[in-house]
């Protein structure tokens, strides 16, 4: 069983569960741990004052104990699959390192004279939690393997335990900080990130397909599209653009892509360059 569920994990969170469980054992096996953590942590005074600029992403890597990591890839792995199925590799990794890396730079502003070192991928991980709530709200998460809870609430609770214990003095106030900026920075990202970038990503690969294909068609009869209302027409590109976004171009059907061409076609008229 245990076989199978690895054989299914998509290959990126294969990767950062991989890569974080090698350098795990590297560093346990090491003899210079602390200085590994100095120069691959994130310790902001270095940081800022060294130019250690590497570290808001190498902390992404280390770990402070066994504990530590088994709970991050975890979480990784339970919630990170179905999101990188839903959303493909390379907007799963993007993700994952914005939401990591902007906790960790977000903690340095609050922490600019710390020599403490900070690690692990927990800002991260509170990212995909935050983004898998958004997604499926009401999926049933069980908490400590038997209490049952819908997943929306669960994020609900965690935020506001790290709001909270952000606000308190004690040593914990760094990570609890660094979970509250992983999910603020991915409800943000998934709120004004992803829209913009699909909308261009839409854009770009529609006009390089046609450059590719326009010298091979001119032989083809062109079709008209039928006139029908407008408002129909744009709900009709609408879904086409977001099954596009979800497949890809060479998952559409013909027709779809003549829809396109045909949304493309018209924006022009009604746009004529300068």
């Amino acid at each position: 069983m245990f076989r199978s569920a690895i054989g299914q994990t998509p290959p990126g969170v294969k990767l950062l569960v991989m890569i974080n469980i090698i350098v795990f054992i590297l560093v346990e096996l090491s003899s210079v741990k602390n200085s590994l953590f100095l120069n691959f942590g994130l310790v902001p005074y270095l940081t800022w004052h060294e130019l250690k600029i590497w570290q808001p992403f190498t902390y992404l890597f280390l770990h402070g104990g066994s504990m530590h990591l088994l709970v991050n890839m975890f979480v990784l792995w339970m919630f990170g699959r179905e999101l990188e199925t839903h959303w493909g590799r390379d907007q799963f990794l993007k993700y994952y390192f914005i939401t990591g890396i902007g906790s960790g730079v977000v903690t340095m502003l609050f922490q600019l004279y710390s020599p403490i070192p900070i690690v692990g991928a927990s800002g991260a991980i509170y990212g995909l939690l935050l983004a898998y709530g958004l997604m499926y709200p009401n999926r049933i998460v069980y908490v400590y393997f038997f209490i049952p809870m819908k997943i929306k609430y669960f994020v609900a609770i965690l935020a506001g335990v790290s709001f909270f214990a952000s606000l308190s003095p004690g040593q914990s106030v760094v990570s609890h900080l660094t979970h509250l900026s992983g999910m603020a920075i991915g409800f943000l990202y998934l709120r004004h990130g992803f829209s913009f970038e699909s909308k261009i990503l839409q854009v770009l690969k529609f006009k390089l397909h046609r450059m590719k294909t326009s010298g091979f068609s001119t032989k083809q009869k062109s079709s008209k599209p039928p006139k029908v209302d407008n408002t129909l027409f744009k709900r009709r590109v609408d879904e086409i653009l977001d099954k596009m976004n979800d497949v890809g171009w060479d998952n559409l059907t013909e027709d779809e892509r003549n829809v396109l061409y045909a949304a493309s076609k018209k924006q022009s008229q009604n746009h004529p360059p300068n």
